[in-house]
This record gives structure tokens, C-alpha cells and sequence, in this order.
């Protein structure tokens, strides 16, 4: 999970508490208490969910987390169709958002139209004669936001926050890591054997011959091998200093010259563009390698690809399945794809995400929630603040930069103050592939007329109805959209222990992100500055190498370890937000003191079961490996038995043992925040 806040006194006005309420915040049957609580917290927390809720085919992992966007989603479809049903006036809010559904909901003339949406692209590539073509043609998919080779986007300047700069980023790969092309372990390369066969058979469907097909295929291999060789890795790529490399276009056009960078920046509405961030100069120094070493008709086949493997998800249901049955069933471990009107409303809630937004605040989301929810979050900075001042570790003068930060830190809450304007967006009946790429078009001329101006303070990077947060050190802000601000993070009528423990622990996840390896580089202004002494900096690191040598030593599936280097700016904030909030609660208790005891748990034992079963997840052994290698997240698993060990208030609450499996003795225990 990315990033989530929240605020605690206003679950403590609750005095009358539903039963009904309390059964569902912590229901027994989701537990298994033949496991002793400091053996494997999870499974104690978790195990008799996990055996009532086995992994539906459609999915590769499969949690409290994504039952909660799974109830968004048909809230959301049903506000869709509602629209499709009665479309209105052409060009309104209304008639976008139905005729959109119900292009991909076609699934009749999707597959009569078969690869033919495509035909003007793949002309053009078959036209191109020269590399000053091929690179016309990358700039001008770019501007639908069919971003080949390389990605391009604005965003607020590192070190000038306030105004939004271009950046350039690599890309290119079809594999969605680097060290899959990287790695000599038989997996790895079987991941790669496995790949190639599914260019073959991609490209065969678009068209090719047998023979061609697998010529192709290992072509494309080569060129993406390059690629990924001159790339940074997801651990290099954490670094913000070494992903920040500001110069001018004629400092770009000198380190990657055979690309033209000019005419690229012209197509895309940025002429006379003064500056731009390049995020990975080796990656561009081969890419400007590559068009010179390589002939037209290589960079008409790796065109070509890109083009249909990018297209499959949105095209005939052969490209369709061949497309899931390598990402979904191979790399993920899904039986099944997910149901047509899941995909097509996913899609729509990029294209439309705000008007959606709109209807489904007005729905679902009264503001007196919005207002607690302010609330609470108040509650949990002072929180934090009161952490940071009796920090032992930490000098005077880096505490006062910190809690400037902290001070500083903006809150959204639910919905954003003004409205996208959707406009200049055209949707038609005329093809769901076209409907795509017309709103990429329109998203991406949004995100690129941002470029060389002022930060937007009122913008959000989240629709309302997702179920997720998140933080930005650039614009130091935390965001909760209203769609996570539902069960099993909030219940309006629970006490106070199971509202901390879920969504309180959340909003300090969120919020320590401000604070964790890569956040507490950016000071309070969002600028890419060091504001600790190197004497705090250094008992910083040492803290946090704590932490990932706890994490490197799991085992998430036979001999496969975490990855604590990879994952130590999640499980900071997991640590934090654990502590954060606990030590509001213990403020919230000051001014309503808790029941004993509810359904045979005392207070303190009800915080930490909320936020356990938060993170309960079934998940194949194919998604454990893929997320092991690529996500920053630990697995649920070790979210909760993770960080749990290293806080005092949960051995007391579970008067856990010293001999116990999750035992860690107080000397080696992680104290950050």
C-alpha cells in the first residue's frame, strides 16, 4: 500500500457501540487460536480467514485490502451503468462515461474488428525508411501516451518544488523487472525462454509467419537486453539524488545525440523546453547508441511490438488471452482474467477517473466523514509530534527541522476542492481501442501542459474511489482518498482500539513516509535537501540497516528471502505507523477510557488484531516470487509478524514469552519513530 491518514478523536464521541458492528470488526472466525500469538501473529490474527476466503481464480493475491476494491468496483460499475443507461446529450459527462463502457463491453465487434484498430500505426511502421522516421513516429505515440522506448512526465522539480518540471525516465521492456533479463539462476532463465515464445506468438497473431514470428522474437530480446543492461535497478532507482540529473536540452542533446531530442519535444507541445530531468543517463546514452548501431527494419520490428503487446489487453479476446495467459498465469499465478466489466471499468477509471470521482462522492461519501476523518488526522501528528521531541537518538537541531516537516505536512481528505474538466475529451462509438487512446491523448496533454509552470497545490494523483494513499515528498502532503475510508480500515460505529489499529495505523504509515530512507531527504518545502547533522544521519542508517537485516532473514517460499534493502521504506513506515498511532490512542484513551474487555479481547489486544487483519492475503507461490523480486511492500504475512516484534506494547498485550518464535530481545529491536 502506498500512503494513508487519518485523525483520532473523532471515533472516541462514539459512546453507544453496535454490537453488530463489534462482531464484524473482529470477528473470531477469522482467527485461529490454536496458534499462540508470539509463534506467527499472522496466522493467530489471520488463519481462519485465510481458510474461508480461498484465492479466486481471477486473482494472484487475494486480501481484506482487495475485498475492500472489489467492493469499490461494483460500486463504481454501478454508477457507469447508470450512466450507459441514460447517456444524455452528446459530448456531456454522461454520455462520455456510458459510451466508453459500453465500447468495451462489445465484446462482439471487438472481436470482428480483430488487430484492424491498429492498421494506421502498423502503416506507418511498414512505411518508415529511415531512423529520422522511427524516431517520428516514438514522439508522435508519445503524445497518445503509448510511451515506447522511454516514458516522459511532468512533475514538481526535486530541488525547486514549486514548479513542474519535464523528466525523462527509462522504459522499454516487455519483462517488468531489469534482473529478469539480468539474472543467470534457471528461473530467471526460464522467465526469459518463456518470453520469447510469447513474442513468437504475439506477433504471430499480428500476423507474421511462423518463421518470422520466432526471428522477431529474438531480435526484440536482444534490443530489450541492451536496454535493460544500460538501466538502473529498483534498489539503485530508490536513490533520489541518483535519479535526479537536471540539464538543458543542449546538455541532453550532447550526452544522447543520435536521438533528436528537438524535433521529440516539439511534437509534444515543449518547443524552447529550457530544462528537463533525466533520470537514468546511462539508459539514454544507450538508447542514442542503439539508433545508431541498428537498422531501420530492427526498429520496425521492436515498433511493432511494442505496438501489440501494448494494444492485446484492449483488442480480440485471442490477443486478449494470449496477452493474460503470459502476465497473468505465468508471471502471476492468476487461473482465470478477471471479468470483462472489471477491465473495462479499470480502464475508465483512468480515462475518467475525476467525473467518476464526482458521482461517486455524491453517492458514497457525505462530507460529516470527510470532517472526522480531518479530525483524526490532527490527532496522529501530534502524535508524531510528540515522538520526534522524546526521540533519545536524535539532536535538537535535527528534531526541530523535523518537526517544521511535520508542521508543514498538508492533508487531503476524501475528494479533491475543484473538479477535472473533461471537456475537450471525445469519446466515441466508433472502437473501444480508439476510446483509450483519444483519452491517453487528452490525459497526456494535461500532464504535459503542467510542464515549466507553478505546482497545482489542489491537484491529487489519486481518483476519489481508489482504495489506497499516498505520500508525496515532493509536495510533503499525505492523501487518503474516500475509497479506503471504509471496513476493515474504518468502522464509524467501533471503539476506538479497532479505528487506530486499522486506519490510524495507516494515516502514521503515510505519514512516517515523510521520514523514512527516501522521504527524510526532502525538506519541509518538498525540496531535495539535507536538513540532518551527519551525527543523526548516521544514527539514522544504522537504525534502519536494523530493520532490513531483520526483514533479509524471512523466508517467504523455501529458500527465497525477503528483500529488506528493497522493502525498508514500507516497513518504516509500517514500524511507524504502528507506534504512531498506538501512542495516540493512549491520548484518546486519556479523554474516553475504553471498556475492558469487548468480545473477550482487551483494548490493547484489539489494536493489534485490527491491524492484522488488514493485511490477511491468500497468494500463489508465483506472485510471492514476482512481488519478492519487484515490489516495495513486504507480504502481508511479514507486515504484521515484521514489525510487531519490535514494539514493547505488543508483547505486554499478549503477555508474550521470551521464548516464544517471534521473540526478539530488546537490544535488537528496530526504534525509529
Amino acid at each position: 500500500m502506498k500512503n494513508v491518514l487519518l485523525v483520532l478523536s473523532v471515533i472516541g464521541i462514539i459512546a453507544n457501540y453496535s454490537c453488530t458492528t463489534q462482531d464484524m470488526a473482529l470477528d473470531r472466525s477469522n482467527m485461529d487460536t490454536s496458534v499462540k500469538p508470539g509463534d506467527d501473529f499472522y496466522i493467530y490474527a489471520n488463519g481462519g480467514w485465510l481458510k474461508n476466503n480461498p484465492l479466486p481464480g481471477e486473482f494472484s493475491r487475494y486480501g481484506a485490502f482487495d475485498k475492500l476494491g472489489e467492493d469499490n468496483q461494483k460500486m463504481v460499475r454501478t454508477l457507469i451503468e447508470e450512466a450507459a443507461a441514460k447517456p444524455g446529450e452528446n459530448g456531456s459527462i454522461a454520455y462520455k462515461v456510458g459510451t466508453y463502457y459500453k465500447t468495451g463491453m462489445d465484446t462482439l465487434k471487438i472481436d470482428e474488428q480483430g488487430i484492424t484498430p491498429l492498421n494506421e500505426d502498423l502503416a506507418k511502421i511498414q512505411g518508415a525508411k529511415t531512423i529520422d522516421d522511427i524516431q517520428d513516429l516514438i514522439s508522435e505515440w508519445h503524445t497518445g501516451s503509448n510511451p515506447v522506448l522511454f516514458y516522459l512526465y511532468g512533475a514538481p522539480d526535486r530541488k525547486n518544488s514549486e514548479m513542474v518540471i519535464a523528466n525523462l525516465y527509462q522504459g522499454g521492456l516487455g519483462l517488468t523487472d531489469v534482473n529478469y533479463y539480468r539474472d543467470q539462476d534457471p528461473k530467471a532463465k526460464e522467465i526469459r525462454e518463456t518470453y520469447v515464445k510469447y513474442i513468437a506468438q504475439m506477433m504471430g497473431l499480428a500476423g507474421e509467419s511462423q518463421e518470422k514470428a520466432a526471428a522477431d522474437a529474438d531480435l526484440i530480446m536482444k534490443m530489450e537486453t541492451r536496454l535493460a543492461n544500460a538501466s538502473m535497478t529498483r534498489l539503485e532507482r530508490r536513490d533520489p539524488h541518483a535519479t535526479y540529473n537536471k540539464m538543458t536540452l543542449a546538455g541532453l542533446e550532447t550526452m544522447s545525440p543520435n536521438f533528436n531530442w528537438d524535433g521529440y519535444l516539439k511534437e509534444l507541445g515543449l518547443p524552447g523546453l529550457e530544462e528537463i530531468n533525466v533520470g537514468q543517463p546511462e539508459f539514454f546514452k544507450e538508447v542514442s547508441t542503439m539508433m545508431n548501431d541498428l537498422p531501420v527494419d530492427n526498429w520496425k520490428v521492436y515498433l511493432k511490438w511494442n505496438l501489440v503487446n501494448q494494444a492485446a489487453p484492449l483488442l480480440s479476446s485471442d490477443l486478449v488471452d494470449a496477452h493474460f495467459d503470459f502476465y497473468g498465469k505465468y508471471l502471476s499465478g492468476r487461473k482465470v482474467n478477471r471479468p470483462r466489466w472489471k477491465r473495462v471499468v479499470n480502464s475508465e477509471d483512468y480515462a475518467l477517473g475525476e467525473a467518476i470521482g464526482e458521482m461517486f462522492v455524491e453517492k458514497h461519501f457525505p462530507p460529516e466523514a470527510k470532517e472526522r476523518m480531518l479530525d483524526l488526522v490532527s490527532n496522529l501528528k501530534l502524535a508524531l509530534g510528540d515522538r520526534i521531541n522524546t526521540l533519545e537518538w536524535m539532536s535538537e537541531p535535527t528534531k526541530e527541522e523535523a518537526l517544521k516537516k511535520l508542521e508543514a505536512m498538508n492533508v487531503k481528505i476524501g475528494y479533491p476542492d475543484e473538479w477535472r474538466d473533461y471537456s475537450d475529451l471525445e469519446v466515441k462509438n466508433d472502437s473501444y481501442y480508439k476510446n483509450v487512446r483519444r483519452a491517453a491523448h487528452f490525459n497526456f496533454l494535461y500532464d504535459v501542459n503542467k510542464i515549466g509552470k507553478p505546482v497545482d497545490p489542489n491537484e491529487w494523483g489519486m481518483t476519489p474511489q481508489t482504495v489506497n494513499a499516498y505520500y508525496s515528498p515532493s509536495r510533503n502532503e499525505i492523501v487518503f482518498p474516500a475509497g479506503i475510508l471504509q471496513p476493515p480500515f474504518f468502522y464509524l460505529d467501533a471503539d476506538d482500539a479497532v479505528n487506530y489499529g486499522a486506519i490510524g495505523v495507516v494515516i502514521g504509515h503515510e505519514m512516517s513516509h515523510g521520514f523514512d530512507d527516501q522521504g527524510r531527504q526532502y525538506d519541509k518545502d518538498g525540496n531535495l535537501r539535507d536538513w540532518w547533522t551527519s551525527d543523526d544521519a548516521d544514527k539514522f542508517t544504522k537504525r534502519a540497516q536494523v530493520l532490513i537485516d531483520q526483514f533479509d532473514q524471512y523466508n517467504v517460499l523455501d529458500t527465497t528471502k525477503a528483500s529488506g534493502e528493497l522493502t525498508i521504506g514500507e516497513n518504516i513506515a509500517d514500524l511507524g505507523g504502528l507506534n504512531i498511532s498506538y501512542t495516540a490512542l493512549q491520548k484518546a484513551w486519556e479523554k474516553n477510557p475504553p471498556e475492558k474487555e469487548i468480545n473477550g479481547f482487551t483494548p490493547e489486544q484489539r489494536f493489534f488484531l485490527a491491524y492484522s487483519h488488514v493485511w490477511a492475503q491468500n497468494i500463489t507461490d508465483k506472485e510471492i516470487l514476482r512481488r519478492t523480486k519487484e515490489d516495495v511492500h513486504s507480504l502481508g504475512r511479514f507486515r504484521v509478524n515484521g514489525p510487531l516484534p519490535n514494539l514493547q506494547a505488543f508483547y505486554d498485550a499478549f503477555s508474550i514469552p521470551e521464548n516464544s518464535k517471534m521473540y526478539i530481545p530488546v537490544k535488537d529491536r528496530a526504534i525509529i519513530w
